[in-house]
């Protein structure tokens, strides 16, 4: 196995329509300027409530990809 080594970012995802939605929202953006993208990890969840019902879903990740040699 080679070693690697790790960067990582913070991404905050957005949806109305589901935490999961928002971490595949997140992980979409971020996959089109950053390569080589191996995990993330849910470091904040929260939303916005409108009339006594979730309005929105918001999440924040940490993402770590693998370095160029």
């Amino acid at each position: 196995m080679s070693e690697h080594s790790y960067k990582l970012v913070e991404v905050v995802g957005s949806s109305p329509v589901s935490i999961e939605d928002a971490i595949s929202n997140a992980i979409g953006d971020a996959s089109r300027s950053l390569r080589h993208i191996r995990w993330f990890e849910v470091v904040e969840t929260r939303g916005h409530v409108e009339d006594g019902k979730v309005a929105h879903y918001q999440v924040t990740l940490k993402i770590g990809f693998t370095l160029e040699s």
